[in-house]
């Protein structure tokens, strides 16, 4: 093993990248915690969310109505249906360096 602290970056052109994020981060005011996203990204997820406050809606109509076996496995189906997407899109989101 080598001396010293550990290495930071595997490679010399991404600690330049770091140097270079960290710079346009500091000359457009960005603080560390603060989080850059596409509006593109950000309008998908309000879709999602949207679609997905909807189902819930419905479901909680449906049960409300008819608490038979056959309704609820319906209503989750479609509950599960709403939700899957803003899954896959958060795990989308997670995936950009």
């Amino acid at each position: 093993m080598g001396r010293g602290r550990p290495r930071k970056y595997c490679r010399r052109s991404c600690r330049q990248r770091d140097f270079e994020a960290r710079r346009r981060a500091r000359e457009l005011g960005l603080a560390e915690s603060d989080l850059v996203v596409a509006r593109r990204s950000l309008e998908r997820l309000d879709d999602l969310c949207f679609v997905l406050s909807c189902a819930i809606a419905d479901v909680e109509a449906d049960m409300a109505r008819d608490g038979s076996a056959e309704q609820l496995r319906a209503s989750l189906e479609w509950l599960l249906e709403a939700a899957r997407p803003l899954v896959g899109a958060g795990e989308q989101l997670r995936a950009v360096p």
